[in-house]
């Protein structure tokens, strides 16, 4: 079943049931955003990341990081400051 993409995220990100069983994928890959995030999430760098897994766009990484950043300001209230 394919999942919802958040808005700002679209242009980057991807859940087509056909591709890795709908789970959010770079857009044009097939690498899911869940190893992305495992990746950074362990400490790895994002130039590592992009190494591993060239098919993903410096642009489409850099969208998702904006995106958590956001997301994560605005858990904590500083979504107000840039």
């Amino acid at each position: 079943m394919p999942h919802l993409i958040p808005i700002g995220l679209e242009s980057a990100v991807i859940s087509d049931p056909d591709i890795m069983s709908g789970a959010p994928c770079f857009a044009g890959t097939r690498v899911p955003l869940e190893t992305f995030l495992d990746y950074i999430g362990s400490g790895a760098s994002l130039e590592r990341f992009l190494q591993g897994f060239p098919s993903v766009t410096r642009k489409q990484a850099l969208v998702v990081l904006e995106w958590e950043t956001a997301q994560a300001k605005a858990a904590v209230g500083l979504h107000f400051f840039a």
